[in-house]
């Protein structure tokens, strides 16, 4: 009975959403005629994993700045994120040598800056920031390293071709891409960049036409040939890792959705992503509260001024007469929320590891510091090694 009682109300939440201003683009009647998306929604939570690993951590680059007084509230919350995904980034052993680190909605650069702070002693590193806006405030003008050169590309991600960037073009760096909080579709945009743009094409150029030999001649080095390749294809891997801290899924696209063939999979497509993508901003119902609590002299802390955004995204959504009100309850409505989010999450960890990537989603932070406190980590699967045989 109660099981019922929460499929009608399942029902009624996503028939009186899909009733709004979207209802004539969302073709509401064919799936109210259908009956049946609240029961995909209740399906998915059943396949997908909603509840994630805890994996706070901290990274010793900052603990100067994280002890500090003079930082407000809000920069020590960003310290703390950072901290968390530079500690995450070394327990990956993704922090090293020899390597191209491409920030991704990059702003100011506090990310990369952290980054570099731990590399300090490191030769061999290269910091790529991509920005399509002209940011004030930038940091990495201050850094003056003969062991690491920053570049700014102020370009959209999405036409963003990093084979054709001269640093990697020259030097064919293994790249580190990293965000926090990548907003909507710029994540799919850079899992694309790298996974389907940068890594194809360094797999593309490593092989190179065989010479034409004797039959004989192939019939004696095939074996020797065969397990070079093999060591090549493992050796080669044109992109480390990924790390990229979540948000905004409301701010997701279908067009550029990594996860379009996990949904289409399981009976879903472009309607129901977007009623999913609607939705999932109920997630972060309490980060007004949040946000309207920070003063402007703290907000100018973050490096793009993240918490503005939020702030202006979230009364976008919450404008509106509230359809829902004395239907569900804030935290309802937040519990449906994150399932949204974990639905397009999962989407995303499906295709990093159809393309052959070890991804997972682990909340890298309290809520209590952020909202949006859920990283995606990505490095490439290790090769598989047959069993010896007996």
């Amino acid at each position: 009975m109660t099981d019922l009682c929460s499929q009608q109300t399942m029902l009624l939440v996503l028939q009186t959403e899909l009733m709004s201003e979207y209802c004539e683009m969302l073709q509401t009647q064919k799936l109210l005629a259908t009956g049946n998306l609240h029961l995909k929604a209740l399906h998915l939570h059943a396949g997908v994993e909603f509840h994630l690993k805890e994996q706070i951590l901290s990274h010793q680059a900052l603990q100067e700045a994280l002890n500090d007084p003079k930082n407000g509230e809000s920069a020590f919350k960003h310290l703390k994120q950072q901290a968390s995904i530079l500690g995450n980034m070394e327990k990956l052993h993704l922090l090293g040598p020899g390597r191209c680190f491409i920030e991704f909605g990059a702003g100011r650069g506090k990310l990369s800056h952290w980054v570099d702070v731990a590399l300090q002693n490191v030769e061999d590193v290269q910091f790529l920031l991509v920005e399509r806006a002209t940011t004030r405030f930038k940091v990495d003008g201050k850094h003056q390293r003969r062991d690491s050169t920053f570049e700014r590309l102020q370009v959209d991600i999405q036409h963003l071709c990093l084979n054709k960037v001269p640093i990697l073009e020259k030097k064919k760096l293994p790249v580190v891409g990293m965000g926090k909080h990548l907003c909507g579709a710029a994540t799919d945009l850079a899992l694309r960049c790298l996974v389907e743009s940068y890594a194809a094409c360094c797999d593309a150029q490593n092989e190179e036409p065989a010479p034409k030999r004797s039959r004989t001649h192939q019939a004696e080095v095939a074996s020797n040939n065969s397990a070079d390749n093999e060591s090549s294809k493992a050796d080669c891997k044109p992109v480390a890792g990924i790390v990229i801290a979540l948000c905004c899924h409301h701010k997701c696209d279908w067009t550029h959705y990594v996860g379009r063939e996990f949904f289409k999979s399981v009976g879903l497509g472009p309607v129901e992503f977007h009623c999913f993508q609607r939705m999932s901003s109920w997630a972060t119902c309490g980060m007004r509260e949040t946000t309207n609590k920070a003063s402007a002299s703290e907000a100018s802390e973050e490096q793009t001024g993240d918490t503005g955004e939020h702030e202006q995204a979230f009364s976008k959504i919450e404008s509106g007469p509230d359809t829902l009100q004395g239907i569900l309850t804030v935290e309802e409505r937040k519990e449906i929320g994150s399932l949204c989010k974990r639905l397009i999450d999962h989407g995303r960890i499906e295709y990093l590891q159809q393309r052959g990537y070890k991804a997972v989603l682990q909340y890298y932070i309290e809520s209590a510091v952020s909202l949006e406190n859920v990283l995606l980590t990505a490095v490439p699967s290790p090769s598989l090694i047959p069993e010896p045989t007996t």
